[in-house]
């Protein structure tokens, strides 16, 4: 029994040291977490725009080379 009361001490503290760590978070506001979202949405279209050239370019390549 002595090894249970442990392990719930033990958890208990973790949690309320989570909530002591979550209460130190600077939580971003609206605008920053739209203006953030916008920059990793058009870093993704331009990377995978970039990604599917490269493809298309390199399968054109090899359908020369194996013909």
């Amino acid at each position: 029994m002595k090894k249970i009361g442990e392990m719930v001490a033990g958890v208990s503290t973790f949690f309320g040291e989570v909530r002591t760590e979550l209460h130190k978070c600077v939580w971003p506001t609206r605008s920053e977490l739209l203006e953030s979202t916008l920059v990793v949405v058009i870093s993704v279209l331009i990377l995978g725009v970039y990604v599917g050239l490269s493809d298309a370019l390199i399968m054109g390549v090899l359908n020369i080379v194996i013909r």
